[in-house]
C-alpha cells in the first residue's frame, strides 16, 4: 500500500507480494522491503541504501517499487550499477484504489526486468524508459521521454 505526502496519506505495508500472489506469477522472486517512506521525503542517504542493496544482491534482474515523485532521481542515483537490469516502477494512483495503475505497471516492470539488457529503467504508463531519458509530467500525470 502506498500513499503520498501530497495527498496527506500514509505509507503502508507493501502490496507487491499480494499482487504477485493474486496474479499467480510463475517466477522465483523475493520481496525485500527497504524503507517505508514517501518518495518526496527520500534523501541521498536513502538512495545510497537502495544502491547498496541492489549492488549487493546476487540477483541480476531487480524490480524496485518507488513513489513516482522522485523515481527518476533514484534511477539516476543507480546509474553506475552496470551489471544488473534494474527496473523502477510505481503507481500514479495507490494500489488500494480500484482504478490504480499499480498492477499494470508492476507487470510491465517484471517483464522489462526479464527482457531488457543490463541497465536502469523506469516502467510506467505502458512504456519502459531509460533512466536518463524520462521525467514525470506532473501536469498530465504520466511519465514522458526527454
Amino acid at each position: 500500500m502506498y500513499f503520498d505526502a501530497k495527498s496527506k496519506y500514509e505509507v503502508g505495508a507493501p502490496s507487491v507480494s499480494k499482487v504477485l500472489r493474486e496474479h499467480d506469477v510463475a517466477l522465483d522472486y523475493q520481496v525485500v522491503p527497504l524503507m517505508a517512506k514517501d518518495s518526496l521525503e527520500m534523501t541521498d542517504a536513502d538512495r545510497e541504501e537502495i544502491k547498496a542493496a541492489v549492488s549487493g544482491a546476487v540477483e541480476h534482474h531487480i524490480v524496485i517499487t518507488h513513489g513516482t515523485d522522485t523515481m527518476a532521481q533514484t534511477a539516476m542515483a543507480l546509474a553506475d550499477v552496470t551489471d544488473k537490469t534494474i527496473v523502477l516502477t510505481g503507481a500514479l494512483a495507490p494500489a488500494i484504489f480500484k482504478d490504480s495503475d499499480a498492477t499494470f505497471n508492476l507487470g510491465c516492470a517484471v517483464a522489462a526486468a526479464q527482457m531488457a539488457p543490463r541497465g536502469i529503467y523506469i516502467a510506467m504508463n505502458g512504456r519502459v524508459f531509460k533512466h536518463d531519458a524520462v521525467r514525470k509530467d506532473v501536469e498530465n500525470n504520466r511519465f514522458v521521454e526527454i
